[in-house]
């Protein structure tokens, strides 16, 4: 896990070592901006002949390495906080703990596919954020009201509920057609 600021503290050669000791090493490249990051994903992908699970505090754009197509992810607080403060409001949890959180990690987990492992990436396509907010949202929510650490009642149909608390961003037409007078 490199949070040093120091670009290519990660070398090739400790990529490649850390591939000799793991399947599918992971590599966590944090540092911002994308200059300052330990490392590239395409050097962690080519250090690691393509087994690397890579994960950066910056953007790194897609690429291919040996005829597959990489996705680098972006780690960053996206894909837990919206879920965690969502389930948090809807179960009127008294405090969030370490273990709401761990909740949202594991929940995250369990949305990773095959092919998002395979296009090396440790997390979900950000385009499937509402699902995973929403699917965080609701154990976290259950984790509160288990613990007794919840002020509302469990509605019946939690799923809904949270659902209906969702906020939808819809913005109205801001185009007028002048053609019609």
């Amino acid at each position: 896990m490199g949070v040093s600021a120091q670009p290519n503290a990660f070398t090739s050669e400790v990529l490649a070592e850390m591939a000799k000791i793991n399947h599918r090493p992971i590599i966590f490249a944090l540092s911002n901006p994308t200059h300052k990051a330990e490392c590239t994903a395409e050097a962690a992908i080519e250090s690691t002949e393509g087994r690397a699970l890579f994960c950066s505090g910056s953007p790194f754009d897609s690429f291919v390495y040996d005829g597959r197509i990489f996705e680098p992810g972006q780690g960053n607080n996206t894909y837990i906080f919206p879920g965690v403060g969502l389930g948090a409001i809807a179960a009127g949890a008294k405090r969030i703990t370490d273990d709401m959180f761990r909740v949202a990690s594991r929940t995250l987990s369990k949305m990773v596919s095959d092919a998002d492992l395979d296009r090396g990436c440790l997390f979900p396509p950000l385009d499937d954020i509402r699902s995973v907010s929403f699917h965080i949202a609701i154990a976290c929510a259950q984790y509160a009201w288990e613990s007794k650490d919840a002020s509302k009642p469990r509605p019946a149909d939690v799923e809904a509920y949270i659902a209906e608390l969702m906020h939808c961003p819809q913005y109205g037409t801001l185009a007028r057609d002048y053609s019609d007078p």
